[in-house]
């Protein structure tokens, strides 16, 4: 795949899977931004290990739930030297909260959506703005999850705020094909890193595989195949589309 000349934004860049993404983007040619609540010195490291693919790559800290921060992130994104407009919007912060239904909070509630949906739609419109306004094509991606389409009693917010993301990608698939840019959801089942490790804690790797028809845990790796086939230019007529990789757990009633 070449993506070279094109600029990727991802939020939630230096997690497990934001890392993943970047690393299969900038292997692919693309130039990169990442934007994530930690501080800079935790990105001096893997900003060299992006550009020894000989791309361009820069980091933002900034507050996804901040839509005026999202906004100057793309912008300075798109006027900083050897990146430019970005093409490739990869909306990838989340948070995950453990708490059932009759105990979560009203915060607690609010703050995941804040970050789970508002977060994406605060970035992904103001990156399809800007392509719109220089009528340049472009490519949306979010990463969703299974949990979209499943219950899970454990983490409530979670399910709800991901069912509405993916609505939110179908909405704006809609409105934006009709200026080039497209919008799919890469929704992974149990991921060996990040939210899903850390949510799955309690269960041993062993507890968990049982559970998963093909046996094994997704490694962020994967994650970031799947958002790299849904930026590839050849893959012009796929918007509106969920990528589901969750092993199989959606076919069965193993998980609860």
């Amino acid at each position: 795949m070449n993506l070279k000349g094109q600029t990727a934004i991802i939020s939630g860049g230096l997690g497990d899977i934001g890392r993943a993404i970047a690393l299969e983007l900038a292997a692919d040619g693309a130039n990169v931004s990442l934007g994530d609540v930690l501080p800079p010195d935790q990105a001096g490291g893997f900003l060299e290990q992006l550009r020894g693919y000989d791309v361009s790559a820069m980091y933002t800290q900034m507050d996804i739930r901040d839509a005026s921060a999202v906004a100057s992130w793309i912008h300075e994104t798109a006027s900083e030297a050897g990146l430019g407009i970005p093409s490739l919007i990869i909306s990838n912060a989340g948070i995950v909260t453990r708490a059932s239904f009759l105990d979560i909070t009203n915060e607690q509630w609010d703050n995941e959506f804040a970050v789970n949906v508002g977060g994406a739609l605060s970035m992904c419109r103001s990156a399809a703005q800007l392509l719109i306004q220089n009528g340049l094509p472009g490519k949306i991606v979010l990463v969703g999850s299974w949990a979209a389409h499943r219950p899970n009693k454990a983490i409530p917010a979670y399910c709800a705020s991901k069912a509405a993301l993916r609505m939110l990608g179908q909405v704006m698939a809609m409105e934006l094909a009709g200026h080039g840019i497209t919008v799919g959801e890469v929704a992974p089942g149990a991921v060996n890193a990040g939210l899903s490790a850390k949510n799955l804690q309690a269960m041993t790797p062993e507890q968990i595989e049982a559970k998963i028809p093909v046996g094994t845990w997704i490694r962020p790796e994967e994650v970031a195949w799947q958002v790299a086939h849904l930026c590839d230019p050849r893959n012009a007529n796929m918007t509106g589309s969920v990528v589901v990789m969750d092993g199989g757990l959606s076919l069965t009633s193993k998980w609860t």
